[in-house]
């Protein structure tokens, strides 16, 4: 049993979690942070936290290549419907789901989630996935700092994936105080230096989590993996 999660850059993940591979935000076309080719990548499962085109990318042609399922809200499942993408799954926040590579439940997030087209895009959301051996993953993805995130901490989090970039998200401050909401067992900071307006200091932001927190703070490369313990 593992679950991997390779960092693509911005907000976007490519996981192994117990040999299904699921991909997260999967922006590629035009991500400064990467060089990869969307061809490159395949897919199991794609989940889509909101409709923005830097989370959307290239998750259209890589769904109608792979015939990997969509899991996202009903809203954005509908577009991807649209799109000709048969091979979905809907949810909405607070809803979980057990899927072939583990239970996917979507958690509130504070941001919008107009989709490229400028169709209505729902509720942005952000995804806890348990695998089937046990080990649980937050990813926040586009936020705001908010209080309930104390109560995902509750279920235990071996592994959160925080945005820190500011402007758009939280930013390191807010960051760092939904550590100590969450205590995951480790955190490792996300969505930041694309571009200008989300330029942080990474390696401050997670030395402070390991001087003023109780979790391990974790600092990734684009293209980097992280095995979760």
């Amino acid at each position: 049993m593992s679950f991997k999660v390779k960092w693509l850059g911005h907000a976007s993940f490519a996981m192994e979690i117990d040999g299904y591979r699921v991909l997260l935000d999967p922006f590629i076309t035009g991500n400064p942070a990467t060089d990869l080719d969307p061809d490159a990548l395949e897919a199991d499962f794609i989940l889509i936290s909101h409709g923005h085109g830097d989370h959307v990318g290239d998750a259209v042609s890589i769904a109608k290549r792979t015939k990997a399922r969509v899991i996202a809200n009903f809203e954005i499942v509908n577009w991807f419907t649209q799109q000709g993408i048969e091979n979905t799954h809907p949810q909405h926040i607070g809803g979980g789901f057990h899927h072939d590579f583990g239970y996917v439940k979507l958690t509130i997030a504070h941001h919008g989630s107009a989709l490229p087209d400028g169709s209505y895009g729902g509720n942005p959301a952000g995804f806890l996935i348990t695998s089937k051996g046990g080990k649980r993953v937050y990813f926040a993805c586009d936020t705001g700092l908010f209080y309930e995130m104390k109560f995902y901490g509750e279920e235990g989090i071996d592994a959160a994936f925080l945005p820190i970039g500011d402007n758009f998200t939280m930013g390191p401050d807010d960051a760092l105080k939904a550590v100590r909401l969450l205590e995951p067992k480790a955190v490792i900071p996300v969505h930041y230096n694309t571009w200008p307006p989300i330029e942080q200091d990474a390696a401050a932001w997670v030395k402070r989590v390991n001087e003023e927190t109780s979790a391990k703070g974790v600092l990734l490369k684009p293209g980097e993996t992280y095995e979760v313990e």
